[in-house]
């Protein structure tokens, strides 16, 4: 196996080839880059026509592998020819380094530090990694790695070669070994490490650069500096620790360190720069008045130092004196280099202006000139594609001076432009200034140019920032073109490298838009789509802003055949960013479709993304675009579909689509339903027609979700159903828009969901809204419903129909009671105070006639006992909250109490109304206004129906009104002679327990419990005792602490001691049932030892001896409960035997681990010397 030289990695086989028939002293030729005769009196010294510096492993220079004397003996009689001029060392190592003689220069770099000599510029090129690396995977010939002394092995670490070993091997190099293999692959893995670590250091500081226009503003004020970089600022570091460290600044030094933790002072490789270290801090200082001369070419940062680039103070580390002439020479022949190369540049310039020059004069006079006819430039661009490269002004090649990379791998030839190819170019030129005015198929809709705006809102273009109005303006000449892209360069060329990919849109698009050549426009549209790979909020909606853009420029046809096919090519990205920017661009794009494209392409798109996407946020986009192409689409025949596509998408198992269903999908879809006359005959009527027959299928077990997709579905189309009513009345011929028009009222209608919900939208503006609401309430209120078909509608078959689906709803589910309620809310706040007084509200009472006749006590099945009690009380008497319906509420709940109590008729329904009005503090103190009536009614039935209604109000009520108004008259209820109807207070007073802190109020409760269990008068009374078990067994979990341990556990323990001697079977298992269910729920509660020992086992045991004999399978539950406490407690003393010597041990462990860390804290942040603690000591 050949082995491979590390230091001749750059040549080529045309110089290997050619090296041998040359010597050392071959003339160069500027052309080639071969070596070139120094000056004379120095031949060491670069030549004038020298190449600038490049890569190493990249040069075109070769290294001097088969010349016939040694490049050291040539320094060696050239410095004993010119004895009377000294060269510096410094000098000589440049011009080897410049050559490429690595190998000389590494030998004399040895040479010097073995002579306590070293010099920092073979120090610095040496020690930097970047100088060796190797740019492509492939090893170089074998005929290229053959130094001055033969193969060369390969040195033991590629990082740096101040650590060459070869003694480590052969001398010839031709050993192979398995260890050597593993070595050098090990070496070969780590130099790529660091590589990639130091791309990654250097591209994360880049990108945390300053914007564009902050460097601009403070070029344009010198008097403001620029913000520091981080790398500028990880350098500065570095070297302000330095020469604190030179200087016996020690502390300084220290606490330096310390205020930038996050970098090792140790390591110059730790700031991230992949260059040299510079001069410390005073060699700065002392040259920092020296103008440095400008680079000659771009070059890469891994480049060595070069002798030319570095200003006359850094030639020589020799002590200060007077530059010698060579040195002169040096810099005088550099300078006229670099004003060679100046003048060369000059002169293309000057040629490319003249040609610009002609160019444009060529086309003013072809503009000047009378216009052709009008013609197509895509029928054209199809006609004709042969010649369409040539006739358009874009594809003039463009002359540049090779800085910039032709992104399609094509360098044309630069040549000046015929007279055919300019009579082309202005033929070209006049069709895009004749081009035809674009025209979009208008769909046959009659929405209000308001909500058709709303509508469109929901595309999420952006077009108020700078890139924005970029974007949003597209060019339509090469003048513009050339001003736009004036405009954008600047704002390019810094970010690109930054990830700030979206400056390319403007570019793509103009180019896109202009460009003669179909598959040059379909590549940037596959650019454009395919610019990010997972592009954010803000660059989708740059990318649809240019869309847009483009499909306003072009029209339909191109949208069609250039735009959609990107969009069904990514349909199914594994990316779901990209699937999104599908999703939002059909439709972005829908507008500026033709219409059959709408309703078949894009709506099948969108239908399969709907069914088949996995991220919640894609189906979300799909939904809104949805929702617009119902907004543009008049084919009737596709109203089945959306119907269908509305279903499915009310189904979905994420809240944010069916949220975006809502707010965008069926406001679109009732707004065309409405034009097509089927929002009354066929929309509503279907979702009523499923609501029915889901009640029909449920009638034990009830699908409350399905309900719910329905009727939010139906509470979503009240607004355009109202507006159908406005726009089809008799009255809207005589509406108005002049003179004064009064506002509307905020509270006039529920708040919208989103702004295609608002009436106003719908309708079309605020005051064309408010002039109709003036007309409607007069019709409603003078002049009656004769002819208004829309309205009758809804008086007539909508009202009645849903009464009747209410009085089918299990009152029992207070999911559907609340939907239903803020259904009849919406509903009525909607069509006003008029309508709901006199079209709604009649139909209920009709309903509910409030007598004790019609309620079935048996059964329970009148009307009093269904849902609709609840859902008018909640949904219709609570829509206007002045003082007349304030009391028709509290008259309706005071009759409905008294009629269900004195029928004994089931109370679900009227604990529905206070449950669901509860949840509003607003209603209790209507609440307890009702109650009252209760307290003081006549009749104990109603008194004992008003003591438990206290249980389902004093919830989330204020501690004051309970204070106030609950306790007084719960006290009034316990001081009747009714003993039911005391019992029935019981629930009250343990919800005041569990859910009030007021320690005053607390102690009158527990005093009115206390006499009903030490009271002689109730001790026979077994109903009393099931109820304060039960409710003991509700709140003891929730009470304060002292409660449970002071008053509830030892009254259960005497309820369970005096169950054990109760004669009464029936009585006894009822009281021992109760009590296994209230000691199940105490037994998680935390319970001091005493009281366990006290009341909580002896109570368990007592039930147990119930148990024994009335229930043995509850027995066996007992007896594991029993041991449980049993074995806490013994586990409670042993614990606070050992608590001293766990603290004692807690302690001893915290001091170990103190110390530990401590140590660890005095070590530096190095990874090399943190490997060193965990090595084992030798």
């Amino acid at each position: 196996m050949a082995s491979v030289n590390p230091f001749n990695l750059s040549d080529s086989e045309e110089e290997a080839e050619r090296r041998p028939n040359e010597t050392v002293d071959t003339a160069r030729s500027p052309r080639r880059g071969t070596p070139g005769p120094p000056p004379p009196g120095n031949p060491f010294s670069p030549p004038a026509d020298a190449e600038p510096p490049t890569l190493l492993l990249s040069s075109n220079r070769t290294s001097p592998s088969g010349e016939g004397i040694s490049l050291s003996a040539a320094a060696s009689s050239a410095m004993a020819g010119s004895a009377e001029t000294r060269v510096s060392v410094d000098v000589i190592a440049a011009q080897l380094l410049r050559d490429q003689y690595i190998l000389t220069a590494l030998e004399l770099h040895t040479e010097l530090l073995e002579a306590g000599r070293e010099l920092p510029r073979l120090r610095d090129y040496f020690s930097n990694p970047g100088n060796f690396e190797r740019q492509s995977g492939t090893p170089p010939a074998k005929d290229q790695v053959l130094g001055p002394g033969g193969p060369l092995n390969r040195a033991n670490s590629i990082s740096t070669l101040d650590s060459l070993d070869f003694a480590r091997y052969s001398d010839d190099g031709n050993r192979e070994s398995d260890e050597r293999v593993a070595v050098l692959e090990f070496e070969l893995r780590k130099a790529r490490d660091t590589i990639q670590a130091l791309r990654a250091n250097l591209t994360q500081a880049a990108e945390s650069e300053g914007p564009s226009q902050e460097r601009k503003n403070f070029k344009s004020s010198p008097e403001i500096q620029e913000p520091i970089r981080p790398l500028e600022k990880r350098a500065l570091n570095f070297l302000v620790n330095e020469y604190l460290l030179k200087n016996e600044c020690k502390l300084s030094s220290i606490t330096f360190s310390d205020e930038n933790d996050d970098q090792d002072f140790e390591l110059w490789d730790d700031v991230g720069l992949n260059i040299p270290k510079p001069p410390d801090l005073l060699h700065l200082y002392r040259n920092c008045g020296t103008p440095l001369s400008s680079p000659r070419s771009m070059a890469d940062v891994s480049v060595g130092v070069e002798l030319g680039d570095l200003p006359g103070n850094f030639i020589s580390q020799d002590p200060p004196k007077k530059p010698d002439l060579s040195q002169q020479n040096e810099v005088v022949q550099e300078l006229e280099y670099q004003i060679s190369l100046l003048d060369n540049e000059k002169q293309s310039l000057a040629e490319q202006i003249k040609k610009l020059q002609s160019e444009i004069q060529t086309l003013k006079r072809t503009v000047s000139s009378p216009p052709p006819t009008t013609l197509d430039l895509s029928s054209e661009n199809t006609s004709n594609p042969c010649s369409s490269s040539t006739t358009d002004p874009l594809s003039v090649p463009p002359t540049d001076n090779g800085k910039y990379l032709d992104i399609r791998g094509v360098t044309e030839p630069e040549s000046a432009p015929d007279p055919a190819s300019i009579q082309k170019t202005s033929q070209s030129h006049k069709e895009l200034k004749s081009r035809p005015a674009v025209h979009f198929d208008k769909p046959n809709r009659k929405l209000s140019p308001a909500f058709q705006q709303a509508l469109l809102s929901f595309c999420r273009m952006c077009s108020d920032s700078r890139l924005g109005a970029e974007v949003s303006r597209i060019a339509d000449s090469e003048e513009s073109v050339m001003l736009m892209l004036g405009r954008c360069l600047p704002h390019i060329v810094p970010n690109v490298l930054l990830a700030k990919r979206e400056e390319l849109i403007p570019l793509i698009l103009c180019t896109a838009c202009l460009h003669p050549e179909p598959k040059e426009r379909d590549q940037l549209l596959h650019i454009l789509f395919n610019l990010i790979k997972r592009p954010d909020d803000e660059q989708r909606q740059m990318i649809l802003t240019g869309c847009v853009a483009f499909a306003r420029h072009v029209g339909p046809t191109r949208v069609e055949a250039e735009l959609l096919p990107q969009c069904w090519e990514q349909i199914n990205h594994k990316y779901p960013e990209r699937r999104l920017l599908v999703a939002e661009s059909c439709g972005a794009l829908a507008p500026y479709l033709p219409k059959e494209i709408r309703s078949s392409l894009v709506l099948s798109i969108l239908q399969q993304m709907l069914t088949e996407d996995k991220a919640d946020m894609v189906r979300e986009a799909v939904v809104k675009s949805l929702g617009i192409i119902m907004g543009f689409i008049d084919d009737s025949d596709k109203y089945s579909q959306g119907f269908e596509l509305m279903l499915l998408s009310l189904g979905d198992p994420s809240e944010r689509v069916v949220s975006a269903v809502h707010q965008v999908f069926i406001p679109a879809f009732a707004a065309w339903t409405t034009e097509l006359g089927t929002l009354q005959s066929a929309l509503i009527p279907s979702l009523l027609e499923r609501i029915e027959k889901l009640l029909m299928q449920g009638e034990h077990s009830l699908d409350e979700h399905k309900l719910h997709v329905f009727l939010s579905a139906l509470q979503s189309l009240i607004p355009p159903l109202f507006a159908v009513v406005l726009q089809n009345a008799p009255f809207t011929s005589r509406a108005k828009l002049h003179g004064d028009i009064p506002a509307i009222e905020v509270t006039r209608f529920p708040r919208p969901a989103s702004p295609l919900q608002d009436v106003a939208t719908i309708i079309g503006s605020r005051e064309t809204l408010s002039a109709l609401l003036l007309l409607y309430d007069h019709q409603l209120e003078h002049e009656g419903t004769t002819g208004w078909e829309s309205l009758l509608w809804v008086v007539n078959q909508l009202l009645p129909l849903l009464i009747d689906i209410v009085g089918r709803i299990n009152v029992s589910s207070s999911t559907c009671v609340h939907e239903f309620s803020r259904f009849f809310w919406r509903l009525c706040r909607t069509f006003g105070k008029i309508f709901t007084n006199t079209k709604v509200k009649p139909q209920f009472q009709e309903i509910l006639r409030l007598s004790e006749e019609d309620v079935d006590a048996s059964v329970g099945n009148g009307i009093l006992t269904k849902a609709t009690v609840p859902i008018y009380a909640t949904g219709v008497l609570t829509c206007y909250n002045q003082d007349e319906d304030r009391k028709l509420l509290v008259g309706f709940l005071e009759d409905v109490m008294t009629t269900l109590s004195l029928s004994h008729a089931p109370l679900d329904s009227l604990k529905a109304s206070f449950v669901e009005l509860g949840a509003n503090p607003v209603y209790h103190e209507l609440l307890l206004t009702v109650l009252w009536y209760g307290v003081v009614h006549t009749s104990a039935l109603v008194r004992c129906t008003a003591a438990r209604m206290f249980e389902l109000v004093l919830r989330g009520m204020s501690e004051a009104l309970v204070d106030r108004r609950a306790a007084p008259a719960l006290i009034t209820l316990c001081s009747g002679p009714e003993f039911s109807v005391r019992i029935s207070t019981i629930p009250a007073f343990g919800t005041i327990m569990e859910t009030v802190t007021q320690k005053e109020l607390l102690e009158r409760v527990k005093m009115q419990l206390a006499s009903f269990l030490e009271d002689p008068q109730y001790q026979d009374q077994h109903s009393l005792h099931m109820e304060i078990i039960r409710t003991f067994g509700r709140v003891g979990p929730n009470a304060e602490p002292r409660f449970r341990d002071d008053f509830v556990l030892p009254h259960l323990h005497k309820l369970a001691l005096g169950n054990n001697s109760q004669s009464v079977e029936s009585k006894r298992i009822d009281i021992a049932m109760q009590l296994f269910e209230a000691y199940s729920a105490l037994s998680c509660c935390f319970i001091s030892e005493d009281v366990m020992i006290n009341h909580f086992l002896p109570g368990l045991r007592c039930l147990r001896t119930d148990m024994e004999q009335l229930s043995p399978e509850h027995e066996v539950i007992l007896s594991s409960m029993v041991k449980e406490c049993e074995i806490k407690v013994e586990n409670r003393g042993m614990a606070d035997a050992q608590g001293s010597m766990s603290i004692a041990s807690s302690l001893v462990g915290e001091d170990a681990k103190t110390k530990f860390l401590s140590k660890m804290g005095q070590l530096t942040t190095s990874g090399a010397m943190l490997a060193n603690v965990f090595q084992r000591k030798k």
